[in-house]
């Protein structure tokens, strides 16, 4: 290949000079070929030939190409990551590097956004927070093995934008009660509040987004803001670019987080993982500023610029429910029972995202542990608290047979009813003795039972009687009176004045 002052030469030799390209071959010495090839192209700079090296990943490029083309269709919380590709690739017989396949995905979407957006299009600007400036939240979906069956999660993702230490906290539902649940959790795990709160457009925060920054904001969602005392901020609609970090978390806890998960027998379970986890790894990964520090570290800084967490906000959505007949309510398609004094009335249901409060007459009256119901092909649960159908044997006691909340009763309850049922009233019986626990401690009721079944013969007025006399207590020490009241003289009783006042002389 010749140089660029020789070509320069050559060029003005023939071009200017009218030099022949006989002459200019007896000149330089090069081949005939060679001097019409640089003078018929118009190069002016001399250039070796694009290069090709063969790589290990060339049999595999066309499976790879189809890969990234089927993921770029998928919604973006389904796609596999290119590490999973690479672990794919591997199992095909790929012996190259991860690198190599990052490189060539990377390529690969490049040359799809240059043909799909402009120059002024998918610019962006770097962004840079202040420690204890702000935080990001989103929602993802993700799967995991929940008591033996694979369960669809919504997970809540809290990120600090300058420490970037993130929290995780997973439920079954994405409503109101959950966000407040989360930010209640998260916060604390984070070690406290930031100044700014950093959201997009969801539906438990914004209730209609109008033109620019202003956003008609959830009232429930003003008060959980006005209770941690920061600002929220909510992104441009299809912007997520702007919570980037966050964003970015969702999508490496999939292979961080979620790819290796174990199963777990409760939704508890799960979140004191999650929260385990997510602090592991901030040990683990470094910062992307501070590439010697890891994110840890960052955050200890951080953390103490962060506000410190008030007590848990009062994170409930309330509805209105009417109590039916039968004592129950309906809530998320699924039942829960009320005492029956409220049968047919209307009461307040306050929904928790682990409970459910039912309020009447400004009171608490019935307090369940929620639950949900993920198959739509059943009726829902039904949720009993026998305790809240007492009234109602009282009046119906053969309601007790079959009365379905009354299979939930303790085992000396279910064992002194199997007995009592075979007597004649015995229906009323232990109605009578279920009814003790509206007035009685039920501990003590149910030692009442243990006692009158260790007898043999069990009944109402034996439970009464142990009952009572367990409602005494123990009996008061002896007195121990000073000398000054002691007497002298210490009167005996004679009982036979009793049997002279029976004597005829006494009797009228």
């Amino acid at each position: 290949m010749i140089d660029v002052d020789l070509l320069s030469v050559i060029r003005r030799w023939h071009l200017r000079e009218g030099r022949s390209i006989r002459e200019i071959v007896r000149r330089t010495g090069l081949s005939r070929n060679t001097i019409r090839k640089y003078l018929a192209s118009g190069d002016i700079e001399p250039r070796y030939p694009d290069r090709r090296s063969p790589s290990k990943l060339d049999p595999f490029a066309d499976i790879l190409m189809g890969w990234l083309k089927r993921e770029s269709k998928r919604h973006r919380k389904q796609r596999r990551s290119v590490r999973q590709l690479h672990l794919d690739l591997v199992k095909l017989g790929y012996p190259g590097s991860y690198d190599r396949v990052a490189a060539f995905a990377r390529d690969w979407r490049s040359r799809q956004q240059e043909a799909k957006l402009s120059a002024t299009k998918g610019t962006y600007v770097p962004l840079v927070f202040a420690s204890g400036e702000a935080f990001q939240f989103d929602w993802s979906e993700d799967w995991v093995v929940i008591g033996g069956e694979r369960t669809k999660l919504q997970v809540a993702h809290f990120k600090l934008c300058h420490s970037r230490a993130f929290m995780l906290r997973a439920y079954l539902l994405q409503t109101h009660e959950m966000l407040f649940d989360a930010h209640n959790h998260a916060l604390v795990a984070l070690g406290g509040v930031a100044e700014r709160g950093i959201y997009d457009n969801m539906k438990t925060a914004v209730d209609k987004v109008r033109r620019g920054k202003r956003r008609d904001v959830n009232k429930r969602f003003k008060t959980m803001v006005n209770h941690f005392l920061f600002e929220a901020e909510f992104c441009n609609p299809a912007a997520g670019w702007e919570k980037g970090q966050v964003e970015k978390n969702v999508r490496d806890s999939r292979y961080r987080i979620w790819h290796d998960a174990p199963s777990f027998k409760t939704l508890a379970d799960l979140n004191t993982w999650l929260e385990q986890r997510c602090k592991d790894l901030w040990k683990e990964i470094a910062h992307p500023e501070y590439p010697s520090r890891m994110v840890a570290d960052v955050w200890e800084d951080e953390r103490k610029q962060l506000m410190a967490v008030p007590a848990p906000f009062d994170g409930y959505v309330e509805h209105t429910k009417r109590v039916s007949s039968t004592c129950l309510i309906l809530c998320d398609r699924n039942r829960y029972s009320v005492p029956a004094a409220f049968a047919n009335k209307p009461v307040s249901v306050r929904a928790y995202a682990g409970r459910i409060v039912v309020v009447a007459e400004a009171q608490v009256v019935a307090e369940h542990t929620r639950v949900f119901s993920r198959h739509h092909r059943n009726g829902g649960i039904t949720v009993y608290d026998w305790r809240h159908y007492l009234a109602v044997i009282q009046r119906k006691p053969g309601a007790l047979r079959n009365g379905a909340p009354f299979t939930e009763l303790p085992d000396a309850f279910k064992q002194l009813q199997r007995i009592l049922l075979k007597r004649l009233g015995g229906d009323k019986e232990m109605a009578n003795i279920l009814a003790l626990v509206l007035h009685h401690d039920e501990h003590l009721v149910m030692q009442a039972v243990e006692v009158a079944l260790e007898s043999g013969r069990p009944s109402q007025q034996h439970v009464t009687n142990v009952l009572g006399r367990l409602l005494e207590g123990p009996l008061p020490e002896p007195l121990d009176p000073p000398p000054v009241l002691v007497l002298v003289n210490e009167p005996i009783a004679n009982t036979q004045r009793y049997d002279d006042l029976r004597e005829n002389n006494h009797v009228r």
